[in-house]
Formats: C-alpha cells, structure tokens, sequence
C-alpha cells in the first residue's frame, strides 16, 4: 500500500464539519464522513485519517482512525455520492422539464382568441339564473362543440371566479362560482391553448360567453348543466404556485392559520354555506317576529353604555369623553324600557363579553338575538320561546336552497317538535346525579352548582332532544331575575339547551316590583345610581314581564353541525383574536 501523501485531522469535540475547517491539526473536521466528503472534492490520492476525542476532561492523542470507523464512514460517503447523483439527476430533469414548459409558454404566448361578431347576441346572466324563458339548454349531440345553428342552446355571457379546474387532452372543464351559483364551463380547441389557459388557477376571475347545454348522461355537473365556451378572458388572475389559494389554507392548516386567512375561508363550500343559513335565519328571525300574536317591533338599542348586565368581570371598558362606558353585554334593559309605548320588541344586535374563555361555544363578539315580552308568565314566556324557534328553522327550511346547504352541511339535522323537554334545574342536579356525570372538579352535582358545559352538554346529548332548563338558585343568576312566588330560593329563568351545542337562549321574567328590585342591586352591591333610567320602569306603571337572549351564532352551530361557534362568523372575535 503507498504511505498517504497528507493527514487529515478530525476531532469528534473540538471539530466542525463546516467550511471554515480544513482538515488541518489546528482546524480538525468533526466526522470522518464529513472529512471523506471534503478530501474527495480536492484530493485524488487516499490521506491518512487521524482522529481524537475527550475522555476524563482531557483530549487524547491524535491517532489513526480504525478499519471499523473508515468502513462506517466508506459506506455512508457511497450512500452521499448516491444520493448526491440522484439529486443531480433530478435538477437535470426539472431544468428539461421547465426549458419544455417555458417553450410550451412561448407557444402559449402566440394563440390569440376572438369573439366571433357573427355569433348570436349573448344573454348576461348571474350562475344560479334557471328561467326557462330566458336560458334554453341544448341537449343531444353534435360535430361542434358550439352550434347555434337553429337556435338550439342560448349563448350567454357570465362572470365569475374558478371554484374547481381539470384539465384533459384537448378539453378544460372549470367551475366557476359568483356567490349566487356555480356553472361548468367547458372549454375546447384553441381555448385551451392560451397562455391563459395553461397558467389558469384558482380564483381566477373570469368573463366567460358559450352556449348553454345539458349536461350529457351518466355525467355529473353543478343542477345538470354546463356552459360550452366560444370565448372567454381574464378579469383577474390569481396567483398560483407557493401562493395558491389552496397553500394558504389547505385542509389540514392548523386552526390559527385559517383564522388568520379567514378572507380566503370564506371561498370555500363549507364557511360560504353557513354564512348564507345564516343570513336565512336573521330573515326568519325578522319575518317570525312580524307574523306572531302578539307581534314584535324591532328596535335598535345603544352598543356603548354605562351599565353592566351579565356582571362587572365580563366588561369591556373604554373611554367615552373622559367618562367611563363599556360595550354592552346585552340590550336587554334598554329593551324593557320600549315595553309601555311599543309593546313587545327585539332586536339583533352585537354583545360583547370580556371572557377569557376558549371553549368551542364562547365568542368576544357575537350576535344578540332579544327579546321582552310584556303582561305575561314564565309560562307565555317558554310557549313563546318554542314558537319563535320552530317557526325559525321552518321558515328557513321552507327555502329550497336554504334546506339543501343545511342537509349538506348536517345531514342527521332534525327540526325540533314542540312541546320542548321541560325539567328544573333540581331535577337535573338529580339527573347528573343518577348518572354519575361529576364537576369539573371531580366531585358529585349539589344544587347550587353553576353547571359546567360540559355536563350540561352531555346530559342534552344523551336526553337528544330541546331541553327547557328552568328554576334556577336565586344566587348564580342575574339580578333582575323574578323570584319564583312558590320557592323564592330559585328564579322564574330558562335555559333552552340544544344537542351537541348546549345552552342556545337565557332567559327569565323580570323584576317588576320596585322595592325588590332595589333591595338586588344592594345584594349584589350595584350602584342604583346610573340605572335610574331602568329603576323608573317600576314606578311608572309596572308590569309583569320577561324575555330571553339567543346567540344566533349558537342557532346557526346547532342547525348546520359546526364543531364550534366560531365557523359561524364572519369574522370571528374570541381571546387573543381581533384580526383580520
């Protein structure tokens, strides 16, 4: 064997496998491998390889590494070559394969599309237009792929952006949605040779003109139609690549993520569904209220106030002129005051509540649905309440479209029957009980307890069906709750509790005596200075009368089967989270 023309030095403590090493006894590498990588580079004959490490807190003499070590580092270096060929091997083919596809562009670059002038005059239509009088499918087969010969399928014009893109030979086939519909636009011929085209992504934003056709049997497209293109152009391009929409919030984005790209959740089938149910049932609300006996008047009671609801530790607190004010936690006291002169009202406005609080069902900001109801019973109160709620969900269930995303989107949903499961809170203390559904802190249901959600929820889950929670104790309810006449420890209040949501309404009948109610402020040490304006209800003909709270956000979570409130707004607020 030759003696090694040089040494090279590698120190498994003191060494670094980084361009500042060179192998020498003053800059020693710190792996074999790594100093076999970098002998290979700049040697062509074999070095000796010398190597040290630490033992007993002293560095020890330099020797020759061993046969073990040198096969080790052998093997590994051929496993490097290997590796390193392959990736050399594959930059080749992606340099190839971008020079064919720029080419391809080039190419590309030079197809220019026209609109035919001879062509019929096209009809501007929005995705979901179905009028028969106004759009004629042409169905059956024929040699070209756009034929208004014999007025066969009317051409029209539509705009919109590409939901769903496939390509094949010769043929692209693009959904396109504009917020009323989705359309399948089929595109042929020098079409599909464009530069725009071949680049086509996402949500691009497209004008699109062709001729309205059947969709062919044993084929599938949005309401059994299809658009075949004579001509198109771009409106807008989206980016594609690293920055494609389906990038930034793919489906396993972690949750934080699609928050934070909330603008770009909203694009898709699932958050665009909720959000139109929930338009539905605001219009359901409205039209409820409008057609019951006896009707409510809406209102619109102030967001910034100088009161407090739901208790202090939940406010929202801000400067208003030099003088302290909150956002409110709910307009339920501003709603009494309308009783004498408007009677009953409502009204669907936001509340806020500063809880740090991140389970699936709280929010910071959400929507209020209210109501007060005057000269009546807790009884009238909870028939109210189920009338309200199933004339809701058959209002918004009798809108085709309404119905469709709901069975799309929660498809074991089940509109509620009334009468709604009666049971006071004693009872579901017994139940929870019986049951051996224990408190948060491990300990047995007394009555008393503020029921956690997580008990209240899977007891509603296991019963399955409306529950009215009533009754409860006097001390973990608010204020202004009614004594019940036959048991003042607890109050004439209600909970309504929905499967797989939990509590979706609060409500109770109001303090209507003026003493009492002075004697509660006292007892939860409220000033009764800044509610003057509340207090004077009592001593200005006072009434029996009640009302309740719905998070519409709860309503909309229950109806479509969302995991938690927050998919049921548009942007929602909750801990930590004001953006975007």
């Amino acid at each position: 064997m030759a003696a090694p023309s040089s040494s090279v030095y590698v120190d498994e403590d003191l060494g670094k496998d980084e361009d500042t090493a060179d192998g020498s006894e003053q800059k020693p590498y710190k792996t074999l491998l790594f100093a076999r990588i970098q002998h290979s580079l700049t040697h062509s004959d074999e070095p000796q390889y010398l190597t040290r490490k630490k033992e007993s807190g002293a560095h020890q003499q330099w020797v020759p590494a061993t046969t073990t070590a040198l096969k080790k580092a052998t093997k590994l270096y051929e496993q490097h070559k290997r590796k390193q060929a392959r990736g050399e091997e594959l930059a080749s083919q992606g340099k190839e394969e971008a020079e064919k596809r720029q080419l391809a562009l080039d190419e590309a670059k030079k197809v220019q599309i026209q609109q035919d002038p001879q062509l019929p005059k096209a009809v501007k239509i929005r995705l979901n237009e179905k009028d028969p009088a106004l759009i004629k499918l042409r169905s059956g087969i024929s040699e070209k792929d756009v034929d208004y010969s014999e007025g066969r399928g009317t051409r029209v014009c539509i705009t919109g952006r590409v939901h769903r893109l496939r390509s094949q030979k010769d043929v692209m086939f693009l959904t396109l949605q504009d917020g009323y519909g989705f359309l399948q636009c089929v595109l042929t011929g020098d079409l599909t040779k464009t530069y725009d085209a071949i680049t086509m992504t996402l949500e691009t934003s497209l004008e699109v003109y062709g001729e309205m056709w059947e969709v062919p049997p044993k084929q599938h497209a949005p309401d059994n139609r299809e658009l075949h293109a004579d001509y198109y152009k771009v409106i807008g391009k989206a980016a594609g690549d690293k920055e494609a929409i389906t990038t930034r919030v793919a489906p396993d984005a972690d949750p934080q993520t699609l928050y934070d790209n909330k603008h770009l959740v909203l694009r898709g089938e699932n958050a665009s569904s909720v959000m139109k149910v929930r338009a539905a049932l605001l219009r359901a609300f409205r039209q409820t209220y409008e057609e019951i006996t006896p009707s409510c008047l809406e209102v619109t009671p102030p967001c910034m106030v100088q009161t407090q609801v739901e208790g202090g530790a939940t406010l929202f607190a801000f400067d208003y002129y030099g003088q302290k004010a909150y956002l409110t936690q709910s307009s339920q006291l501003y709603l009494e005051t309308c009783l004498p002169s408007l009677g009953n009202v409502f009204c669907v406005a936001p509340s806020f509540r500063a809880e740090k609080s991140l389970t699936r069902r709280h929010l910071s900001e959400y929507t209020h649905i209210e109501a007060e109801l005057d000269f009546i019973t807790f009884d009238d109160l909870l028939s109210h309440l189920e009338l309200v709620m199933c004339r809701v969900v058959e209002l918004a269930l009798a809108n085709p479209q309404i119905a469709k995303l709901v069975q799309d989107l929660n498809p074991k949903f089940e509109a509620p029957e009334r009468p709604f499961k009666r049971m006071k809170y004693a009872d579901a203390i017994d139940w929870l009980v019986e049951h051996d559904i224990k408190t948060g802190e491990g300990k047995p249901h007394t009555f008393g307890d503020d029921i956690a959600e997580a008990a209240e929820r899977k007891m509603t889950d296991i019963i399955n069906r409306p529950i009215f929670l009533t009754h409860f104790p006097t001390e973990i309810k608010a204020f202004y709750m009614r004594k019940d006449p036959q048991d003042p420890k607890v109050t004439e209040s209600v909970d309504c509790l929905m499967p797989g949501v939990g509590e979706i309404v609060g409500g109770s009948m109001r303090m209507e005596d003026y003493d009492e109610l002075m004697e509660a402020y006292k007892r939860v040490e409220i000033d009764s200075t800044p509610y003057y304006w509340y207090t004077d209800q009592r001593k200005y003909g006072t009434s029996p009368h009640g009302g309740y709270g719905l998070g519409l956000e709860r309503f909309l979570a229950w109806m479509c089967g969302r995991y938690t409130v927050r998919e049921c707004s548009l942007y929602p607020r909750f801990t930590d989270r004001c953006t975007p």
